[in-house]
């Protein structure tokens, strides 16, 4: 199954863990689901919604744990992105790690998580 991407403050992914499950930012409460993005989005999505921002963590999550309330749909350009309507569950995910910035000011990624 694929791995799908949120990025996320800190703080409110501590409270997450936490609380055993993620309900979202306060862009994802507006919007009413909260946002993903494949390895192939996610570099773009931190460029464009969190550029210069530290103190971001990057979660990987197994997409098939996340059962019908993901749906992939259409944004940026009519790409399809997965949109999980519900909260996240701190099962479904496999990995967390942090996004530091580099010397330019973007978001240095996990080896193997970016597209080559």
């Amino acid at each position: 199954m694929p791995l799908i991407y949120k990025i996320c403050p800190r703080a409110l992914w501590r409270e997450a863990e936490a609380a055993g499950r993620f309900t979202g930012a306060p862009v994802d409460h507006q919007d009413g689901f909260i946002h993903f993005s494949t390895a192939a989005q996610v570099a773009e999505t931190a460029a464009r919604h969190f550029a210069g921002q530290d103190d971001l963590l990057l979660v990987a999550v197994e997409a098939g744990a996340l059962g019908d309330g993901l749906r992939y749909e259409p944004s940026r350009g009519g790409d399809l992105f997965p949109h999980l309507y519900g909260p996240l569950p701190i099962s479904a995910v496999v990995a967390v790690d942090e996004m530091p910035l580099d010397a330019d000011g973007r978001h240095a990624f996990p080896a193997g998580i970016l597209p080559a």
